[in-house]
């Protein structure tokens, strides 16, 4: 069974931004002429509305939108000139997202359901544990 949680329309929320941005290149190239400044702030607006959109729909409202605005940030920096390799971006969405991991983690909690005729929520018996 396929999960739907965070998909927008069916589909993952990176083949939407992929998909996004380039559409945003083509038209850029073939109609407007973009200025590099103005590509990256169209693909930064992308990457933040997406994960809004994403953190609204997984109920999860810190790291979809923490990993959406870092990659805005990383979109504006680089059509502002930062010369930025594809390796360091990747290191920095990595922390970013290993350390937003690391605090969600701590925040949430699964409900315990105990089984029928176990006894108490928590009972540690052998028996109710299967």
């Amino acid at each position: 069974m396929t999960s739907t949680a965070g998909k927008i329309w069916g589909r993952e929320p990176a083949m939407w931004s992929a998909l996004i941005n380039a559409f945003i290149y083509l038209l850029g190239a073939l109609v407007f002429n973009f200025s590099p400044e103005m590509e990256s702030l169209l693909i930064a607006v992308t990457a933040a509305v997406l994960g809004i959109v994403v953190a609204w729909q997984t109920q999860d409202g810190l790291s979809a939108a923490i990993l959406g605005f870092t990659k805005a940030f990383l979109a504006l920096l680089l059509g502002f000139g930062l010369n930025v390799g594809a390796d360091q971006q990747a290191l920095v969405l990595s922390f970013v997202a290993a350390a937003t991991a690391m605090f969600v983690r701590t925040q949430a909690s699964a409900p315990v359901q105990p089984k029928e005729g176990s006894g108490v929520a928590g009972d540690v018996r052998p028996e109710a544990v299967i």
